[in-house]
C-alpha cells in the first residue's frame, strides 16, 4: 500500500473509524502544533529555560503542515455537508489550527535567528564541559 493510499484512508476515517473520527487526528495534530509553537516562543522569550527553540520552531512548522494536510484531505474525500456526521466541521476547524501552528513556528524560527540562541557569539558550537 502506498503512502497516498494510507493518507486517503486516514482522511476518510478508514484507519481509525468512519465519519467524525477522520477529522479527529487533524484536530489533534493541529492543537499539538499550536502548543509546540507557543512553547518555542516562550523559550525564546526566556520564560522557559529548557529545550532548543529552533528545534521547537521547526517541529511546529512540520506539525502544522501535517495537520493542515490531513484536514484538507479529509474535506476533499468526505461526502455530504456540515451536520451529516462525517466530520466536515472538525476538519474546517483543524485548518486554522494548522495554519496558526505554522505561523507560530515561523515566528519562533525568525526570532531564534535574531537572538542567536544555540550558538556562541563567535559563531562556534557550544561544547559541554569545563572551559579552558
Amino acid at each position: 500500500m502506498s503512502a497516498a493510499h494510507v493518507l486517503v484512508a486516514a482522511a476518510e476515517g478508514g484507519v481509525v473509524g468512519d465519519g467524525r473520527t477522520g477529522a479527529n487526528p487533524a484536530l489533534g495534530v493541529g492543537l499539538t502544533g499550536v502548543a509546540i509553537g507557543w512553547l518555542s516562543l516562550a523559550r525564546i522569550a526566556g520564560r522557559i529555560s529548557t529545550g532548543n527553540a529552533r528545534t521547537g520552531a521547526l517541529s511546529a512548522l512540520a506539525v502544522g503542515v501535517a495537520g493542515t494536510a490531513l484536514a484538507v484531505l479529509h474535506l476533499a474525500t468526505s461526502s455530504g455537508g456540515p451536520g451529516t456526521g462525517n466530520g466536515m466541521v472538525g476538519a474546517v476547524a483543524a485548518i486554522p489550527l494548522g495554519l496558526i501552528a505554522m505561523f507560530l513556528g515561523r515566528r519562533a524560527l525568525t526570532r531564534s535567528r535574531h537572538t542567536g540562541q544555540g550558538a556562541d557569539p563567535t559563531g562556534h558550537e557550544r561544547k559541554l564541559g569545563p572551559t579552558p
